[in-house]
């Protein structure tokens, strides 16, 4: 009893502690190591902790280095750098702006998907945004879109990063919850792609209501027109009508084909379908746009085979990276070092693969490595402390009594975590925060929807969560997309470059106000998948877990009348005998019996 009153006043403690380093600016992985040593130390002294205690840190630090799993972190981070720096979303912006360019909002629904794009290959925010930014917000104040639109849309979009996968926040996740990043991806796939669909119904709405806002862009800024004056679009969509065709053939048979191939006793799931069916619609547009260019036979437009040799080889890379993690044939950090290589494949491709540009992105993924790895091993001294003092029991009780229950518990967590992303990077919270909410959800979350198994519980758990920190990145004032847009956002009035007029410089109370509408949908697409937990778990394989009763019946020797008699015509001593025989267990006893008995007088 003394012991928990004890662990409840110096669990409070530790947080105060911790967020008092935080908040002054102490770095994050020394003020979680220092704060869990500290008050280990103050607790060996107070008799809440043995002394022998820390004799077992140095066991979970080595056990974090030897986490496989979190590989898949540089992996994926060097895929995005190279992509990134070899002018993959100069390209992107360029070729998708073109093919949306001549419809109102064309140039923001082209950020929007090129943005979704980015994040499947980067997934870093700042990386998203700041490219977009840099390439797509000039030409949208240039031919005059409103500037709450403009802003909001770039912040938006870079913010994909998060929740489409491969996400390094999903890598993060299902390490912290102790959960498969395979299901991980799998599970925020389909809400991933609904929020990308939401982001372009806006678009489109406000096309319709208010088209002075989102502008066409005018014929002279069409760039690949044909010589007769035609801009290539019926080309482009006959092309898209064959690849569709070859996908949806391959969706029928898909099932059929690797059931038979890799010997399964369960149907194929709906994302790895989708997935395989898109890598081989990609495929076939790039193999037509190559024949026809080596050929010259001039098939195609030139808005058709720009958009295939620029579109196509990320997609198909994205499409194998998480086709082959599907699949089940890779793990993800197998997956991670497929993407890397495929990254510096296509960069030799267009010649853009140069020493410089390797040395940094060999600098900046060791660093962020460097950062991860750090933050996680200062967490793990903090949380080995929390525990050993009843931390988690004391967060669950925290819980417990809440109104509504387990819909309270994921009410309040995430309006926590929606606040904390507005202050702290989703590695800490990552971190520190899911940990401790790890176990409580754990133990209340399978019993909030019928037949959702523990598993599937803490998947739909961590996607929401991975939601929620996309929604606090466009936060105002302290929203981390927000403050990358502004670093590159023009602060002074210019010239433009190509139409001559002068061009306002732009505001950070602009910025704030594009993200509002951007945030409402966000929040709307967090609510729909609490409330619709199938859009998460749909695309996940159930396994039920036996209990240790049914795993014992399942191991039990089967009884001599179960199987075929093999005594038949044996008189009963010799059936008796033989079934002793059959039970090793039983033989062994007898024996030990026939001895003892041999040995009394």
């Amino acid at each position: 009893m003394q012991t928990t009153f004890l662990a409840q006043q110096f669990v409070p403690l530790m947080f105060i502690g911790l967020f008092t380093l935080l908040l002054t600016g102490f770095p994050v992985a020394f003020g979680l190591a220092a704060t869990g040593l500290a008050f280990g130390f103050v607790g060996i002294e107070a008799g809440i902790f043995p002394a022998a205690m820390f004799q077992a840190l140095p066991l979970r630090i080595f056990g974090i280095m030897q986490n496989d799993t979190l590989l898949a972190i540089p992996f994926f981070t060097f895929m995005g750098i190279i992509l990134e720096r070899s002018g993959m979303a100069e390209d992107l912006l360029e070729t998708v702006g073109q093919v949306f360019g001549p419809v109102r909002g064309g140039v923001a629904i082209a950020v929007i998907l090129v943005g979704a794009l980015l994040a499947a290959t980067t997934g870093v925010v700042a990386a998203a945004v700041i490219s977009m930014g840099l390439i797509s917000l000039p030409i949208m104040l240039r031919y005059g879109y409103s500037r709450t639109i403009a802003t909001g849309t770039i912040t938006a979009s870079g913010t994909l990063a998060q929740a489409i996968p491969p996400s390094l926040v999903l890598i993060v996740l299902a390490d912290q919850l102790g959960r498969s990043v395979g299901d991980m991806y799998s599970g925020a796939l389909i809400p991933g792609l609904l929020l990308v669909g939401l982001y372009i119904l806006f678009i489109v709405a406000v096309a319709i209501f208010k088209p002075d806002m989102v502008p066409a862009l005018p014929p002279e800024a069409l760039l690949y027109k044909e010589d007769n004056g035609k801009s290539g679009h019926r080309s482009l969509l006959v092309l898209v009508l064959i690849c569709g065709a070859v996908g949806y053939g391959w969706a029928q048979v898909h099932d059929g084909l690797m059931t038979k191939w890799l010997e399964r006793a369960v149907p194929s799931a709906g994302d790895e379908i989708v997935i395989m069916s898109l890598t081989l619609a990609s495929l076939t547009g790039l193999a037509l746009a190559v024949i026809n260019h080596i050929t010259k036979m001039h098939l195609l437009s030139r808005l058709a085979e720009q958009v295939t040799f620029v579109l196509m080889p990320p997609l198909i890379l994205i499409f194998l990276v998480l086709g082959t993690i599907f699949l089940g044939v890779a793990t993800p950090t197998e997956g991670g070092a497929m993407g890397a290589l495929g990254a510096i494949i296509l960069a030799l491709g267009k010649r853009r693969l140069t020493l410089p540009l390797t040395k940094q992105a060999l600098e900046n993924t060791a660093k962020l490595a460097t950062f991860v790895l750090f933050i996680l091993i200062g967490s793990t001294v903090f949380s080995f402390t929390f525990n050993a003092a009843d931390g988690h029991i004391w967060v669950e009780h925290l819980f417990d009594k809440m109104p509504g229950g387990a819909w309270g518990f994921l009410i309040v967590v995430n309006i926590l975590v929606f606040i904390l992303g507005c202050f702290i990077d989703f590695f800490e919270i990552a971190f520190i925060v899911i940990p401790l909410l790890a176990p409580v959800a754990e133990k209340i979350l399978p019993g909030l929807v019928p037949g959702m198994t523990p598993d599937q519980a803490m998947i739909w758990f961590g996607v929401i969560i991975a939601m929620n920190l996309q929604t606090s990145f466009l936060t105002p004032p302290f929203g981390f997309a927000l403050f990358y847009l502004r670093s590159v956002a023009a602060k002074f009035d210019y010239k433009d470059r190509v139409t001559g007029k002068l061009i306002p410089s732009v505001k950070t109370i602009e910025i704030y106000k594009g993200s509002i509408a951007f945030i409402i949908l966000q929040l709307i697409m967090v609510v729909c998948v609490i409330a619709f937990p199938v859009l998460v778990t749909g695309g996940i394989e159930k396994v039920e877990a036996l209990s240790s009763e049914q795993i014992m019946n399942q191991l039990e020797m089967p009884k001599p009348e179960e199987a075929a008699d093999p005594t038949a015509g044996m008189d009963t001593g010799a059936k008796a005998d033989e079934a002793a025989n059959d039970d090793p267990m039983k033989a062994m006893m007898e024996a030990a019996e026939k001895e003892d008995a041999k040995k009394k007088p």
